[in-house]
């Protein structure tokens, strides 16, 4: 009796030792599945920074990799995995990327969703036509890189004094076709500097224009037309 019942607990022991040996090789099985999928997503993160990375600081970007399936089998890759996007999918939202091991014929496709913001100046509130810009009627948002069409301003006061060419609501990012600092019909000062001697006279606007526009501007003396760029809301000048 005493010996079947030593054997019995042997027998559970030796059991007891083959279970965890079994769960600890399935455990580091799925670790080391797990750590490879995570590999190729930070990967992939990475590759998609490095080729996104601008000279513009005032840009942000963010990459959310879409999770890659546990059920997908990924095999060790000595060489290293490598990361392949078109030209096309780079311009999109979501983009797709081509996973690929040099050592054999594997591959997958994963996804990531990427957005660009830049901190831009934009209206605090309502604004109506002809109103100057202050600093009181400006603010600052991060905005989709991709929501703008036409120059943006990072900076507020390089605004002070321009005039607003329609209505905007609040929140709206200020851009270039939205205001002009020149006016078409503005009585403005020319300069021109010519060996050494400033020469400014008084003109009329023929176009709106920003700071650093070549518009048409008549010379009010001479009502000749001419070529000035806008150097401010009161001044445009004539490079001799």
């Amino acid at each position: 009796m005493k010996n079947q019942i030593l054997h019995k607990v042997i027998l559970q022991k030796y059991i007891f030792k083959i279970a965890l040996v079994l769960s600890l090789a399935i455990s580091w099985s799925n670790y080391a599945h797990a750590t490879k999928h995570q590999e190729i997503q930070n990967g992939v993160e990475a590759f998609l920074l490095n080729l996104l990375d601008t000279d513009e600081g005032d840009t942000n970007t963010n990459v959310k990799i879409v999770t890659i399936d546990n059920r997908i089998n990924i095999p060790e890759c000595a060489s290293g995995f490598q990361y392949h996007i078109s030209d096309e999918a780079l311009q999109q939202s979501y983009m797709t990327v081509r996973v690929s091991c040099g050592n054999n014929d594997w591959y997958l496709f994963t996804s990531a969703q990427v957005t660009r913001t830049k901190s831009i100046v934009v209206t605090s509130g309502a604004i109506s036509p002809g109103t100057v810009l202050t600093a009181d009627n400006l603010t600052f948002a991060d905005v989709d890189v991709r929501r703008l069409r036409h120059t943006a301003f990072t900076s507020i006061d390089t605004l002070i004094g321009a005039r607003m060419k329609r209505r905007t609501a609040g929140g709206q990012a200020i851009q270039s076709n939205m205001l002009c600092f020149v006016c078409k019909g503005d009585r403005i000062t020319i300069s021109a500097k010519l060996s050494g001697m400033a020469v400014k006279t008084s003109g009329i606007a023929q176009q709106d224009g920003v700071i650093g526009d070549n518009i048409k501007v008549v010379n009010t003396s001479s009502q000749k037309a001419i070529i000035a760029e806008v150097a401010s809301s009161q001044e445009v000048v004539i490079h001799l």
